[in-house]
């Protein structure tokens, strides 16, 4: 197989097709001093049937646990399996990480807008700041029924308008909101209204188990992260670290869960 450059060719990496995983680099610019170091993982499905959620949970918490300086974690979405019933338990399981973590409301979730705003503590579009520099913006893209929904573009402006000022912004949305992967939708106002806001660094996806690579629209990078729960997708659960320098400079490289191989990595 010919090798191509990661950074100069558009690449949705779909590894559960293939025997081994995959190992892709481009020339990833690790900052030598690194000012914002975030985790984002999706897809737990906590409760689903005949998968052994508990531990993939637990190897998930560990490994995190054991990365240096994380300032936040996002789980985005898919928290558990077609049981609203059981966010709060699994939120239980996520306060055993040591860094601050936050969670988007996936399509298997179910929850209710009032329901999830009490559980989790912030409503289902959410943003916050960190370190004076960083904007971060949960934006939800399901209801109670599961639907595939694009993301209200009025509260998705309003956020990004509010951070305009900052340097770096960070989007995270459970769902593709462009069809270019199998269970995506096209949603391509927001993708426009992303590409108009300088300082929007990447988007970050779930939903996609077998997804763990880069698709870029007006040149802004979009990321999955494939999965670490449920019972399809690629054979390695993963999780995605993207580490901002003191210089500006941004990298972000995905993990196997398991062994803490990075197995594809990028600028952003």
């Amino acid at each position: 197989m010919q090798r191509r450059p990661f950074l100069q060719k558009i690449t949705l990496l779909s590894s559960s097709l293939m025997t081994m995983p995959f190992m892709l680099y481009g020339k990833m610019d690790f900052p030598k001093t690194t000012k914002l170091k975030f985790i984002t993982a999706s897809d737990g499905h906590w409760g689903q049937p005949d998968t052994d959620f508990h531990s993939s949970h637990r190897n998930l918490i560990e490994a995190i646990n054991q990365e240096k300086d994380v300032d936040f974690v996002v789980i985005n979405g898919d928290l558990t399996h077609d049981n609203a019933d059981l966010i709060p338990e699994v939120k239980g399981v996520f306060e055993q990480f040591k860094a601050p973590f936050y969670m988007t409301r996936g399509n298997h979730d179910h929850m209710t807008d009032a329901a999830f705003l009490e559980t989790v503590g912030y409503p289902v579009n959410h943003s916050f700041q960190v370190k004076d520099e960083f904007g971060v913006v949960l934006l939800n893209c399901s209801n109670t029924k599961g639907e595939y929904l694009c993301v209200d573009m009025d509260i998705a402006q309003q956020k990004l308008e509010e951070f305009s000022s900052l340097p770096h912004v960070f989007v995270f949305v459970h769902i593709s909101q462009n069809d270019w992967t199998r269970h995506g939708i096209d949603c391509r106002p927001f993708l426009d209204l992303l590409a108009s806001y300088p300082n929007v660094r990447a988007t970050f996806h779930g939903h996609d188990h077998d997804v763990d690579g880069i698709m870029l629209y007006k040149k802004k990078p979009f990321l999955w992260s494939g999965h670490f729960g449920g019972s399809w997708g690629n054979p390695f659960p993963s999780y995605r670290v993207v580490e901002v320098g003191e210089d500006g400079k941004a990298v972000t490289y995905l993990k196997t869960i398991k062994e803490g191989m990075i197995l594809n990595g990028n600028n952003l």
